[in-house]
């Protein structure tokens, strides 16, 4: 396989032909410098040269890893996504592996190694060990432009889940190339990366090569792409953009026939939504996941209640949960007249002891224990994974008989209200969101503010943190619906909100703790509204 390609550039008047991969390209313009990556020069009739630019292709073992070896003949690589044993290897080909482990090497230097030590028979036998390297997802690969003795680094293929990391196959000059209108770029451990939703492999450009991916936002060509100004020589955009596909970053189709526009399946989606979904549903896109404990040995874990509020605190009444189980109407019956209602009894507001009986049914810490990773886990009516109970409720209060307006937080271990802010223009805007969402033709008597301790989660799980809060919010939201149904009051779970607004009204930090989920919550009036989004009752099979 051949890893170096040259381009020259410096003929006079017009534009030169490009060529494949391994020619030499000749293209100009009298009286200037050559293409972006060549070193300008003078030839002796006054006409500026250009020096060779060559486009060098390395590959080395990802960083990530580790090459211990087994014996005389054999290593072991390890990487995050798991383990490759090399059993029985001859002394070029274990050279060689070491060599990839040391630092980044070209595809002939790695067949001098081994041809050197095992002879012409041992290379053969080294291309099936180096294709047991990529299938594993073992091996980065990266673009260089060297000039003279500048050797500059241009993009490199990262393997950061499970899966084969190989380029893809070289762009033909003049085919229509487009980046995916679901890439994204992020900056990770000081490096940019560009990653596809679902993809084991990401693309790491350095500066100079970034520019192609505002320049790739439409439909171009590598031809194309040569020609920006301060752009790369043609053969480095052909070989970084076999990078880019090999990581599903470019568009397929062509103009006109493009099936992320057009078709359905792919039009529904936002980058952003499919990145989420990718990431979090599936695992071999990304390194960890579940619960790797990955800021285990960096911080403590959280306890499993907040610090308390300094202002004024109002104990609930506990209500008696034998006489309920015999006076509660049958779960099926409940279950069946589960609704969202969106109005409240205003001549007869909710009541602190209601408000309290429907927290500490859904809500109340039951218990805590200690995990067999230190962490301190409680228990609660309601499902938590792993047990870590990261929610938190905040009743933002309008109209409730005996307890003064004002966002409260209720303490799950304590079984208590405690002030948090008074009613101020940040608590009012908190109102009308909900009132708005709801569809309700007065403010609502309580919001439950649903809020989580992020790094309740996050200091165990890796990847599906987010996703597993949204999961407990969906379990807390049908524990109060239920709850509140048997108790004959209105709930109506809301759609949406906004965590910034909250962090205004409350004073937390929006990255500590932030809304994740509002209900709003009254008094059931006798008589309820038959529109507006209120479903009637199925008719009778």
């Amino acid at each position: 396989m051949t890893t170096e390609t040259t381009e020259t550039t410096g003929t006079v008047g017009t534009a030169g032909a490009t060529a494949s991969a391994g020619s030499v390209v000749a293209a100009g313009t009298a009286g200037t410098a050559g293409a972006a990556g060549s070193t300008a020069t003078t030839g002796p009739d006054g006409i500026h040269l250009a020096a060779a630019a060559r486009t060098v292709r390395r590959l080395r073992l990802r960083p990530d890893g580790a090459f211990a070896p087994l014996g005389p003949k054999a290593v072991r690589l390890t990487a995050p996504v798991g383990a490759l044993n090399l059993p029985d290897l001859a002394p070029g080909a274990l050279e060689a592996v070491a060599a990839l482990a040391a630092g980044e090497q070209t595809e002939e230097e790695l067949a001098a190694l081994v041809a050197a030590r095992d002879g012409d028979a041992g290379l053969l036998r080294w291309q099936l060990t180096r294709r047991r390297l990529g299938t594993a997802g073992l091996l980065e690969h990266s673009v260089h432009l060297v000039t003279g003795t500048a050797d500059e680094p241009l993009a490199r293929l990262r393997p950061i889940g499970r899966g084969a990391a190989e380029p893809g196959p070289t762009p033909d000059p003049t085919g229509q190339v487009k980046l995916s209108r679901f890439a994204s770029a992020a900056v990770e451990d000081g490096a940019l990366l560009v990653r596809a939703p679902g993809s084991p492999l990401a693309v790491q450009l350095t500066t100079r090569a970034a520019g192609l991916l505002a320049a790739l936002a439409g439909w171009t060509s590598p031809a194309a792409l040569a020609q920006l100004p301060g752009g790369l020589p043609l053969d480095a955009v052909r070989q970084t953009l076999r990078l880019f596909a090999a990581a599903g970053l470019l568009a397929y189709g062509a103009p006109g026939a493009e099936p992320e526009a057009e078709e359905q399946r792919f039009a529904q989606w936002q980058a952003a939504d499919l990145a989420f979904h990718s990431r979090t549903r599936r695992p071999t896109s990304v390194a960890g996941y579940g619960g790797t404990y990955r800021f285990g040995d960096r911080f403590a874990p959280e306890p499993a209640s907040p610090a308390p509020f300094p202002g004024e605190k109002v104990a609930l009444p506990v209500p008696d949960l034998d006489e309920l189980a015999r006076t509660d109407r049958p779960f099926t019956e409940v279950l069946e007249q589960r609704r969202s209602v969106r109005d409240h009894d205003e001549q007869a507001p909710i009541t602190l002891e209601q408000l309290g009986e429907l927290l500490y049914r859904s809500m109340r810490r039951r218990q805590t224990f200690t995990g067999g990773d230190g962490q301190e886990l409680a228990d609660r009516p309601y499902p938590s994974g792993g047990a870590v109970h990261e929610l938190e409720v905040y009743p933002l209060v309008t109209s409730c008989a005996g307890l003064e307006p004002g966002l409260w937080h209720y303490a799950t271990d304590r079984h208590e209200l405690e002030l948090v802010s008074a009613p101020s223009a940040a608590t009012a805007q908190l109102v009308k969101n909900a009132r708005e969402s709801s569809l309700m033709p007065s403010d609502p008597q309580v919001v439950l503010l649903v809020t989580a301790r992020f790094g309740r989660v996050m200091w165990k799980y890796e990847t599906v943190a987010y996703p597993l809060i949204l999961k407990h919010v969906g379990a807390l939201y049908q524990t109060l619906y239920l709850v509140g149904t048997a108790m004959d009051l209105a709930v109506c779970g809301l759609g949406g909100g906004d965590a910034a607004d909250f962090a205004a009204a409350s004073g937390l930090d929006y990255f500590t703790e932030g809304s994740v989920g509002e209900l709003v919550v009254g008094s059931r009036p006798p008589t309820l509204r038959q529109d507006v989004g209120v479903p009637r009752r199925e008719a009778r099979r």
